[in-house]
Order: C-alpha cells, then sequence, then structure tokens
C-alpha cells in the first residue's frame, strides 16, 4: 500500500470534495462492442481520481461459459490461493479455472495474483435453497472465512476487472481491449474516508449486480448492521460495498422494481412527501419506515448495472454530477458530458436528471423523452 500511495498519490492529497468518475455505456439492442470508447471516456477524467482505484465491469464477455458462475478471486498469498481452490472444488462443480491474463502496466505496483473460476452448483445446494443464494452464501464465507483471498466477481456471463491505479491503467493491465460485452461500467476513484487498494476499488458486485458510486456514504454503518441481518457481510473496507449489496437484497430478494428501490435508496424528504397526493404518500411513508435502515445519507451518484439494464440515479438534491446521453440504441451516463461526447459527439440528446429519480436502460426498449426527470429504455 504504501509503495502504491508513493508512486500514484506523491502528494498525499486525500480529501476531494466532488471527485471519482463514472461513465457507464448500453447498446439496448444486445449488441456486443468494444470497451475502447469507454476506456477513451474514463480516460478523459482522469483528473478526478488519484491513481488508487479503478475498474470496470462487463456483461457479454463470457459466452462460452453463460450458464457458469465466473468467479473472479484475488490472492495475496500462495496459501490463500491453496486453501480457496480446495474449498471451491468441496463447494462447486469446477467447469475451467485460469489466471485472468495480464500484461506489465507502468502504475501498477504490487497487483495480487487474480484467477477466474467458472463454477456450477450443481447437487450441492439444499433442496429449498436457490443457486444464487447459495452461491452468495460461499462468496460470504470466502470472503471472511479465509485470509488474503477475495471474491470480487461472482456472476454469470459477466466480470468486474478492478485494482488500485487509474482506470485506464487497470484496461491496459486486464487487456480489456479483447473483450467484447453489451454493457459496460467504468470507475476512478478518489478515495476520502475509506482505504484505496485492490479490493476497495470499484465497482462492488454481488451476483451479477455491479455499483459505481461517487460520494460518500455517511450512513455506512446502519446500512452495514441492517444488510448483517440478512447474511450480508462487508469485507472490502468501502463504503460503496452496502449499497451493491443493498441493491441485490431489494431488488433480487424481495423482488422490488428499481423505481421503488430508488424511493427506498433515495427517499424523499418528510416535506415532500406531504405534498404527493394521498395513495403516494402512503406509499412512501411506508417505505421510510420499513426500510429507514437502508436510506443512504450523504452525496452520492450511482449507476447500477445487471442482465439487461443499467441505472443510475443521485441523492435527492443532486450533490454528486450525472450526465445521460443517448444516441440511438446507445445509452451513456456519465460523471460529465463531455466525457460522452468526446466518443459520440453527435448526441441524440443529453440532459442532467432530477435527483432521486432513476434513469433507466433496458434491453429491447428505446429511450422515451424524460419525464419527471426519469427515462427508461
Amino acid at each position: 500500500m504504501k509503495d502504491i500511495v508513493q508512486v500514484n498519490n506523491p502528494y498525499r492529497d486525500d480529501k476531494v470534495i466532488d471527485a471519482c468518475s463514472l461513465f457507464g455505456a448500453m447498446d439496448i439492442s444486445g449488441r456486443r462492442f468494444s470497451g475502447e470508447g469507454v476506456i477513451r471516456a474514463i480516460a478523459n477524467m482522469h483528473f478526478r481520481g488519484n491513481g488508487l482505484g479503478g475498474g470496470f465491469a462487463i456483461y457479454g464477455l463470457y459466452p462460452e461459459y453463460a450458464e457458469s458462475y465466473a468467479f473472479h478471486i484475488m490472492y495475496l498469498s500462495v496459501d490463500g490461493r491453496s486453501r480457496v481452490e480446495g474449498f471451491l472444488k468441496d463447494q462447486f462443480e469446477l467447469i475451467y479455472d485460469e489466471e485472468v491474463p495480464t500484461r506489465p502496466t507502468p502504475g501498477i505496483v504490487d497487483p495480487p495474483l487474480v484467477r477466474r473460476y467458472f463454477l456450477e452448483v450443481g447437487g450441492h445446494k439444499h433442496e429449498e435453497q436457490s443457486e444464487d443464494d447459495y452461491v452468495v452464501d460461499r462468496v460470504m464465507e470466502i470472503n471472511t472465512r479465509f485470509e488474503d483471498a477475495f471474491v470480487f466477481s461472482s456472476g454469470k456471463d459477466m466480470a468486474v476487472f478492478k485494482g488500485a491505479g487509474y482506470p485506464e491503467e487497470i484496461a491496459e493491465y486486464f487487456c480489456l481491449e479483447q473483450y467484447d460485452g453489451y454493457l459496460w461500467t467504468a470507475h476512478g476513484r478518489f478515495p476520502t474516508n475509506t482505504p484505496g487498494w485492490w479490493g476497495g476499488a470499484h465497482p462492488f458486485c454481488v451476483l451479477d449486480w455491479t455499483v459505481v458510486h461517487n460520494g460518500e456514504i455517511s450512513s455506512y454503518g446502519i446500512n452495514r448492521r441492517y444488510l448483517e441481518q440478512f447474511g450480508y457481510h462487508c469485507t472490502m473496507q468501502t463504503d460503496t460495498e452496502v449499497v451493491a449489496y443493498a441493491v441485490d437484497l431489494l431488488m433480487r430478494k424481495h423482488r422490488l422494481p428499481i423505481e421503488i428501490v430508488a424511493k427506498i435508496l433515495a427517499a424523499p424528504f418528510w416535506a415532500d412527501i406531504e405534498r404527493r397526493p394521498s395513495k403516494e404518500q402512503k406509499l412512501l411513508r411506508t417505505l421510510r419506515q420499513v426500510y429507514s435502515s437502508l436510506l443512504l445519507n450523504g452525496p452520492f451518484t450511482v449507476i447500477i448495472a445487471h442482465h439487461g439494464e443499467m441505472i443510475g440515479f443521485t441523492d435527492r438534491i443532486r450533490l454528486r454530477p450525472l450526465t445521460v446521453g443517448v444516441k440511438a440504441d446507445m445509452l451513456y451516463l456519465s460523471s460529465e458530458e463531455s466525457a460522452i461526447r468526446l466518443i459520440c459527439p453527435d448526441l441524440d440528446r443529453a440532459w442532467i436528471p432530477t435527483g432521486g429519480e432513476p434513469i433507466i436502460g433496458r434491453l429491447g426498449r428505446r429511450c422515451s423523452p424524460p419525464s419527471r426527470g426519469q427515462v427508461r429504455c
């Protein structure tokens, strides 16, 4: 960690109010495309990071193993790898594994070993348990039980690539120009209140849910305690981790639509609720009461992705930036409009959404004009 700070952060500046860069690109037709443009876009916001965190999530990149869970695991020791691989062989059907290809990259200092495993649950789970729940339990077990090993990606036909470095350096290191996907998200991190290290870089992932975040989750403590009641364990030393687990809990396990989830994570102020129609007031009050411990306090912009959907929204008063761009079948979400126009200068339209209102891109659905700041694709 000391060497990384000296190389990438020589001035040891550790507090920037509006930093971190986000970018997302999705082809709603499902066409897979190279991430070259996404890499250029996030690199255009280089000044928003300090070299202590960068990463990408790619969807649709493993078509040959599309039905297998793809675990990306980082190892800090040989013993950690040996014990985790024994655990995987006991708990899963191992289809294939290999070291994730990398290349020497200036600025990437003392990286951990990163390997990927394509796994199937088979008959290992209990009859009443879903495969997804089984996988989440095993991920949490590895990340809490085994030292020097972290599962940081665990979905099907998708993957996270991340580490301590600028995002363009991470892309070069992991040879990301060799991958195609129909949805890409990217992040450049400027750690403020939590450590800059390989596991703490964004995106954060559980199953195929990924989150990139700009801001500060000051409600981390109560969010974390609430999620621990449902078997989630925060081990990456970063406030953003609670957002990924909250999304998995609310959308996958509680089966709530993103429109409702946004009202939980970025709930309207009580004064705003009182001005809504009576039926809407009742819903919003219920959400505030039932899920009060999942309200995200503090300034934030998040981009949430999973198969078939990319979502972006900000805190209620938009203390962190988010710009939306649309061009034919392409939906872009970015911290800055300049990053979008760098790779797509002739957008059909671009706008800044209303605070707390989600931008929703879905496969097979054309983007409609915004209504109350909200757009669906």
